[in-house]
């Protein structure tokens, strides 16, 4: 991908099941276009097709998929206020919604044999499965943070997040009215593991917080907190929620003030690589010394055991990819047939 290229999912497998965000990303749009086929491959293949033809004079926002990286759930072209997505996150709120029957322009029928409708239900079974998993770990994570939460000094939190809200706005001019919300993920949980587009998303940013801490120590109410400054000071904000728990937040992108603060504990630890990037540490400024090592047997208990059902999670997930790979197997796509789809397409779009 360029460098007019960005990349990010709009849902993820989390342990509320399936979460998708794509309605705040495409809020007011002329087109959202709306590829209906229950082929992955196919809209895939042709999404990439019509990323082809807005590459280079646009910059184009490409939806990836909680399914795995031969898919894709759409694209993005926000200065033309166009979106062409899959109809599996498609919902009844977007604006300039055309919904597209892929079937109308395929001479191949939708297999109704009994091979597909068994891969079909085992691949829902185990992502559900998968679901299931993930639920039991953030609960058994839930019992990690009140380790963490009956040490911390939330007087000084407090503080700690006005302070950093104050030397972030200061001399920036308020504009009237309040900023839009992006929602979005920047990873999820897939059959290839915990997958992120973090690395991308910081080499674009001049300037990066590293927030480092524990669970329960206050790093998505601190993000939360800045993402509502910002939005009150009429700042567009991106919105990145925890494909764990997606009530949690992972990261804030305010690209007004070129500046990205995100969660960079495990399993998405980075360090700084720029010279203006800054690691803050909530253990260290807000939690009882020594925490870690008064409650080091609890806490290995309870990390060993959640992230045993994150792997139980993603062993579910990676069985449900081979039943949809067997789907798939079951569509023949023809390149003539695709190439009449995006130019019916592009006729139906106003540039």
């Amino acid at each position: 991908m360029n460098n007019s290229t960005t990349s990010y999912y709009v849902s993820g497998n989390t342990a509320e099941g399936l979460v998708n965000f794509l309605a705040s990303n495409v809020a007011d749009f002329n087109h959202v276009i709306i590829l209906k086929h229950p082929s992955h491959t196919l809209k895939t293949a042709l999404i990439k097709k019509i990323m082809k033809k807005y590459e280079g004079d646009n910059t184009l926002e490409v939806l990836l998929s909680p399914l795995g990286s031969e898919f894709l759930d759409g694209v993005i072209v926000r200065d033309k206020s166009i979106a062409v997505v899959i109809d599996t996150i498609a919902t009844s709120n977007l604006n300039g919604a055309i919904e597209i029957d892929l079937n109308l322009f395929s001479s191949e029928e939708i297999p109704k044999n009994e091979m597909y409708e068994l891969a079909k239900e085992k691949a829902h079974e185990l992502t559900e499965a998968s679901y299931a998993n993930f639920r039991t770990g953030l609960q058994i994570h839930d019992d990690l943070e009140e380790i963490y939460i009956n040490e911390m000094n939330f007087d000084r939190a407090n503080e700690f997040a006005d302070e950093f809200i104050d030397k972030l706005l200061t001399n920036i001019p308020k504009k009237n009215g309040k900023g839009k919300v992006f929602d979005r993920l920047f990873g999820t949980n897939t059959k290839e593991g915990v997958v992120n587009v973090v690395p991308d998303i910081l080499n674009r940013q001049p300037k990066n917080y590293f927030i480092k801490g524990r669970a329960g120590t206050g790093k998505s109410t601190f993000m939360k907190k800045i993402s509502n400054a910002c939005r009150h000071h009429g700042l567009n904000v991106e919105l990145y929620h925890c494909s764990f728990d997606p009530n949690s937040i992972d990261m804030v992108l305010v690209r007004d003030l070129d500046f990205c603060i995100f969660d960079s504990t495990d399993p998405h630890e980075f360090f700084p690589m720029q010279e203006d990037d800054e690691i803050v540490d909530l253990y260290q400024a807000l939690v009882t010394p020594g925490t870690d090592e008064k409650y080091a047997t609890e806490i290995d208990k309870y990390n060993n055991e959640y992230k045993s059902y994150m792997k139980k999670g993603i062993v579910n997930l990676q069985e449900a990819g081979d039943y949809v790979k067997q789907m798939e197997q079951h569509f023949v796509i023809s390149e003539n047939e695709m190439d009449r789809i995006v130019a019916f397409i592009l006729e139906k779009i106003v540039h």
